[in-house]
């Protein structure tokens, strides 16, 4: 105890040894020790010692402590000390009184040589790996701390071993699911140093799920809003995206870009942003440019593009744009987003081009935009990105390009001059005495004329009032002006640009530009002397310019042909001279600048000198142009010969594609119309099916009812050998209609016939009672009568029974015939009958049978069909009740997850105290107090005993 009083500056007798000498006994301690507690001491002292002693430490302790890593892993407080003492020795984090002036490089070396040494046995790297899976904090913390100093020491190899290991990104993975805010946000800083400049890493890191971890943390943070932990994840998140196709791609199809709409909703209240959350911003504007980047490929690109359009996210940082109150930097870094976000993607730029400016009256947002870029008060930096706006919404955006050449027009210009257009702007700036508006409006009007001859040809109409009396001039020959008056560098160096782009490719530009018969003298003129180096730059685009002349001439001016031009530098410049200073452009320092990437990016506004679109056409001319000036005449007719054919080959070629564009959509208009036939026969083809089967099943039916007929008839006709059931043709049905029409004609003619009869015996009866009364009748008439009268009643007698017996059979075929009607429309064949009676009484039998089996068969299907109802019914009943049954389950799933998790919690802080209860009791019992542990043993006995009383009361 008295030699660690000494080490840890307690009183002393003697002399004071050196922290050498001090740090190899603690080293000799803790290797010849087999104490923990003593062990542990040991290390503890080295910690105490390590910052102030940390080369010592280093080069005598660093093979103890990872020993005590290797040996001493169930002791959780002395790995603790050990990690915190190999992290001092290997961090170049000092405490500021620590650090000097002249200290920071050794120091730098000091780390990386010390990491070296650790990481050279690569078990070192995969122990600590494990060592950060321990939930312990006294553990893992320490190890996170540590790993992060030995990536951003030794990088690469730190990430090797890592990699190599088994499962050793995904366990660092975890470190963001940890519910200790310390260990997460280290955690956080840990992958941000592996990720850096390794794909493979990125790609394992993305795939664990980061991007959805670090978007909840972002999100609990509260977004822009949030501290510096929403800070350490964008950068993070950059690290796994910038120029990694494979994540990128990922982050779009997992919907994640949909997740950044919220973070730029800053409100309507834009004062008094904080530091915090205009990093946090610039960040995430960043992050949204990293997607949308015009390195990545195009494909991506687009693709990224268009989900921003549709979750929101391009109307969300136009909102942005034209807020107010927003901080310069933001505002910068937002224009230059959008500018990204639309640049090439036709959808997005129109929506751009809708945008307005909450003026009164609206104003569209380019507009506004161009008011800042020529307005020599607005920042530069600020005056760069609205002209790399301008020129991301014209790339590749030919309307856009018409609208904005529309407004310079004379039919189109405004006369009550109450609203100003993008043309007026851009004329306004391009002749304006600040250099920097001239050389910008140049440039913006030169990518309005990128790649589109149409409308080169349209901007030759423009017209510009110079001054009061005089007559206008064509805004070339205002161009070619101010060129010949030797105005700054910068000005007529973004004249020349856009005057190169206005006459490439157009031979009618160019045919204007030689009609001015001072602007070859000029240009001639420029190159052929022998200026300063600020000048070699203007000479070498009035070379360029000079050679497109030549290079695009079509020989309408007889003066101005290809072969006097050549002449003309000949004799005044020299073709090699000429060659030299057409040179000069693609040498310059700041072409090179410009030539790597589309945004204008420049420190100072006079190295404003070159634009990206501007490079690529001079490494496309510069070659041919050279070409073309030694070229002879004779070459130049071949040329022109070869041009004209392949120009009569190009029509022929536009000619053949009119026709297959008109074929193909032909064919278009006929794959549809087969295919609408073709689905209709499908439809009918269905129907025509399921017909069949109807008729199948009628069929079917009608052969079980003809067989159940036939079975019932064969056995009433056993009692009858004269009567047999085969079925009634329709003939036969008519055959007894007719009968039956006779017999009724019959019935009627012997009704008549007895009426007659009545009404002669009425006469008689008349005539008898008229003859009674008289007496002097003779023997012989009166016998006579009587016998007439019998004659009579037997006649009468007989037609009455012949009446009666031909009415019964009537009626027997009255019955028949309806039987028969009843029969007929359910079946294709009736039955044929005999002439007898018995027959038609058999078969009425077996009618009344099959009724009555129908009627039965009927009222049971109506029963089966209650009780399904019935069933159906008991049936949602019971669904309802499952889904309400289901609810529940789940909340009180929800709820015994919550108390697990509570439960966890409580034991994670009991496990805190008991710890902590530990290492006072030590170190009570180190200062020499007694400490009883009669409470735990009393407490482990009243445990025992309500075991036992839990047991009895379960027996």
């Amino acid at each position: 105890m008295n030699f660690l009083r000494g080490v840890m500056g307690g009183p002393s007798a003697g002399p004071q040894p050196s922290g050498a000498e001090t740090i190899q006994k603690l080293c000799d301690r803790v290797a010849s020790s087999t104490l923990l507690d003593d062990r542990r001491d040991a290390v503890r002292a080295l910690k105490s010692l390590s910052k102030k002693y940390r080369l010592e430490v280093g080069i005598q302790a660093m093979e103890h402590l990872i020993h005590v890593l290797q040996t001493d892993r169930s002791d959780s407080e002395i790995i603790g000390y050990a990690l915190d003492t190999l992290y001092n020795v290997i961090s170049n984090d000092l405490e500021e009184e620590e650090q000097e002036e002249n200290l920071p490089k050794q120091v730098d070396d000091l780390g990386s040589q010390f990491t070296e040494i650790f990481i050279k046995q690569q078990e070192n790297v995969t122990l600590l790996l494990t060592l950060v899976e321990e939930f312990d904090f006294h553990v893992r913390w320490p190890g996170v701390k540590l790993l992060t100093s030995l990536l951003k020491q030794q990088g690469p190899q730190v990430q090797q071993i890592i990699l190599v290991s088994p499962m050793g990104v995904s366990r660092l993975m975890d470190l963001l699911a940890d519910s200790r805010e310390v260990i997460r946000n280290d955690g956080v800083l840990l992958l941000q140093q592996l990720t850096k400049s390794n794909a493979a890493i990125q790609k394992i890191v993305a795939f664990e799920n980061a991007f959805e971890r670090l978007l909840d943390i972002i999100t609990e943070e509260g977004n822009s809003d949030g501290g510096i932990v929403v800070e350490d994840c964008l950068l993070l998140l950059q690290n796994l995206l910038k120029n990694n196709n494979s994540n990128q791609n990922f982050f779009k199809e997992g919907s994640y870009i949909q997740r950044m709409k919220p973070w730029f909703e800053v409100g309507d209240d834009n004062c008094g942003w904080s530091a915090q959350k205009v990093t946090n911003l610039h960040l995430m504007l960043q992050l949204v440019r990293v997607l949308v980047s015009p390195t990545n490929p195009p494909g991506a690109t687009s693709s990224c593009q268009k989900a921003m359009f549709h979750c929101g996210l391009l109307q969300q940082l136009c909102t942005i744009l034209m807020a107010t109150g927003v901080p310069a930097d933001i505002l910068t870094e937002t224009i230059n987003t959008v500018s990204e976000v639309i640049r090439g993607c036709q959808m997005n730029q129109d929506y751009f081009a809708s945008v307005n400016a909450p003026s009164n009256p609206p104003r569209p947002a380019i507009v506004v935009l161009l008011m800042s870029m020529v307005n020599e008060r607005q920042p530069f930096v600020l005056r760069c990105a609205v002209l790399y706006c301008f020129q991301c919404f014209l790339y590749k955006n030919q309307k856009g390009q018409g609208e904005i050449v529309s407004t310079l027009l004379p039919s189109t210009i405004d006369a009550t001059g109450n609203s100003v257009s993008a043309g007026q702007l851009l004329c306004g700036g391009l002749f304006s005495t600040d250099s920097l508006s001239n050389w910008c409006a140049a440039v913006a009007l030169a990518h309005a004329l990128q790649e589109n001859a149409t409308l080169k040809e349209q901007l030759l109409r423009v017209q510009l009032a110079t001054s009061i009396g005089n007559p206008p001039v064509s805004l070339l020959q205002q161009c070619t002006n101010i060129l010949s008056q030797g105005s700054k560098v910068q000005t007529r160096v973004g004249l020349l640009m856009l005057l190169c782009t206005w006459l490439s490719n157009c031979s009618i530009a160019v045919t204007h530009f030689l009609h001015n018969p001072a602007n070859i003298p000029f240009l001639t003129g420029q190159i052929a002397e022998n200026l300063g180096e600020e000048e070699q730059l203007v000479q070498g685009l009035c070379a360029l310019l000079l050679g497109i002349s030549i290079y695009y001439n079509d020989n309408s001016l007889e003066n101005y042909r290809k072969e006097k031009l050549k002449q003309l530098i000949e004799k005044r410049i020299g073709r090699e001279n000429f060659i030299e200073k057409l040179g000069f452009i693609s040498k310059h320092e700041l072409y090179s600048r410009a030539a790597q990437k589309p945004q204008p990016s420049f420190s100072i506004p006079d190295h404003m000198m070159f634009d990206h679109e501007f490079t690529k056409l001079v490494k496309e001319l510069e070659g041919v142009i050279s070409k073309a000036i030694y070229k002879s005449s004779e070459e130049d007719k071949k040329e022109e010969e070869v041009k004209k054919t392949l120009e009569q080959h190009d029509n022929i070629v536009t000619h053949y594609k009119k026709v297959i564009r008109e074929q193909d959509q032909e064919l278009e208009e006929l794959k549809q119309r087969i295919n609408t036939l073709t689905s209709q026969n499908e439809q009918l083809q269905a129907t025509v099916t399921q017909q069949v089967s109807q008729i199948q099943q009628h069929k079917d039916q009608y052969n079980l009812l003809k067989v159940q007929l036939g079975k019932d008839t064969q056995h009433h006709n056993s009692h009858s050998d004269t009567f047999q059931m085969n079925g009634i043709q329709m003939e036969e049905v008519s055959k007894l209609r007719e009968e039956l029409e006779e017999w009724k004609n019959k019935h009627e003619l012997l009704q008549g016939q007895l009426r007659e009869k009545d009404a002669v015996i009425e006469k008689l009866k008349s005539s008898q009672l008229e003859m009674g009364t008289t007496e002097q009748s003779s023997q012989t008439s009166k016998s006579g009568g009587l016998e007439h009268n019998n004659d009579l009643q037997k006649e009468l007698e007989m037609l009455r029974t012949q009446i009666q017996l031909q009415s019964a059979e009537i009626s027997k075929l009255q019955i028949e015939n309806q039987k028969l009607q009843v029969m007929t429309p359910n079946t294709s064949a009736d039955p044929a009958l005999g002439d007898s009676g018995a027959a038609a009484a058999n078969n009425s039998e077996v009618e009344g049978r099959l009724e009555q089996e129908i009627k039965e068969l009927k009222s049971k299907v109506k029963a089966l069909c209650e009780e399904k109802e019935s069933l159906k019914q008991h049936l949602d009943s019971s669904s309802s009740t499952v889904a309400i049954l289901q609810d529940e389950k789940s909340k009180l799933q929800q709820e015994v997850a919550e108390s697990k998790k509570e439960q966890d919690d409580l034991l994670v802080l009991l496990a805190d105290q008991d710890q902590k209860l530990s290492a006072l009791k030590i170190k009570l019992k180190d200062l020499g107090v007694p400490v009883e542990d009669e409470d735990d043993i009393e407490s482990g006995d009243q445990g025992d005993e309500d075991e036992d009383g839990d047991e009895e009361e379960q027996d």
